[in-house]
């Protein structure tokens, strides 16, 4: 088959495009490269099933042609990173928003199928609030005021899903939803925010390890690998045409939980490292007001019944891989 992979050049796009290239697809990379790197598929240069594009998803006419030359697609282009969200807001809402109703509307006319990407962000601070120990994609969700910037980027993208999921009511899109919880591996940058790229870059150079907050917040991490595994389940569930997954939502993730200090430390004892681990204020970083979840921890049962997904990686082989990563990005200067 032929994939337009949307976000095709950035972290996850570019593993993606790794394994369809694998199995013998066509992928067609479109990418405007504000957070992707050509560099993330320098490997397949050359090859004859991939097509990189430059240029924005917020230009229909350029999307257009791409989406009537593919059989499905993958919508990862988004505006990620606490970071770019803070600093970019704008182009946060702007991309997520207006980018994933273009590729919508293409996918539509063209009737193609689509896995929109997500984020565990919708969820906001449900977890914090309720006796709650398992996020599921049916439950409620709890946002921050609009004041405060830091739920811009849950919003933009739970706007995403209302409209994947109407396209599904009421055009029978063949569209599926993946909510990823921090997926993290080889060729994520900690230049947005990502933390444990930032921690292994850190421990690597002998550095401060700068852990926000008391360091007690926890997240379940999960391998790029693995990640990619659910999301062609997915997708080729749907171009099965399987009832189960279209207009279905799934969480993406892991449930084995790790504070940000004991993340810290296990990092810096995989690296072998002597940094100090710093706490550091949220407002020293993201300036007054700033707000965070406490816990985020997904319910799996859902994605695990309908194509028999569960992640391979644990954090320790998660933790190695991040480190052999950055130690090839600062022996080569990047």
């Amino acid at each position: 088959m032929k994939f337009l992979v949307t976000g095709g050049c950035g972290f996850i796009g570019s593993h993606a495009i790794d394994r369809l290239l694998a199995r013998g697809d066509e992928v067609v990379a479109f990418d405007d490269l504000s957070t992707g790197r050509l560099s993330n598929l320098a490997h397949h240069e050359g090859h004859p099933r991939l097509e990189i594009v430059v240029d924005d998803i917020c230009d229909a006419s350029a999307l257009e042609s791409h989406a009537a030359s593919c059989d499905a697609i993958l919508h990862l282009a988004a505006a990620v990173g606490v970071r770019l969200i803070m600093e970019r807001p704008v182009q946060t809402i702007v991309t997520n928003v207006r980018g994933t109703e273009v590729v919508l509307e293409a996918a539509s006319h063209h009737r193609r199928p689509i896995f929109v990407a997500s984020t565990s962000e919708v969820y906001g601070k449900l977890m914090d609030h309720d006796e709650i120990d398992l996020l599921r994609e049916d439950g409620d969700w709890r946002l921050g005021p609009t004041t405060r910037r830091r739920w811009a980027y849950a919003c933009s993208k739970a706007l995403d899903e209302f409209l994947a999921l109407a396209y599904v009511d009421e055009h029978r899109l063949p569209a599926v939803i993946g909510r990823f919880f921090n997926t993290v591996g080889p060729r994520q940058t900690g230049r947005y925010g990502m933390v444990l790229p930032k921690f292994a870059r850190a421990a690597i150079l002998g550095e401060p390890m700068a852990v926000h907050g008391d360091g007690r917040q926890s997240r379940c991490f999960t391998h790029v690998d693995d990640s990619v595994q659910a999301m062609l389940a997915l997708v080729d569930s749907a171009i099965a045409g399987v009832r189960e997954v279209i207009g279905g939502v799934f969480n993406i993730g892991s449930s084995s939980e790790v504070s940000m200090l004991e993340l810290a430390e296990r990092v810096k004892a995989a690296a072998g490292s002597p940094s100090l681990i710093e706490l550091v204020p949220y407002d020293q970083v993201y300036g007054a007001g700033f707000e965070d979840m406490r816990r985020r921890t997904p319910d799996l049962a859902r994605i695990h019944g309908a194509v028999g997904w569960q992640p391979q990686h644990g954090l320790e082989s998660i933790i190695t891989d991040v480190l052999e990563d950055q130690r090839r990005r600062i022996a080569r200067g990047d």
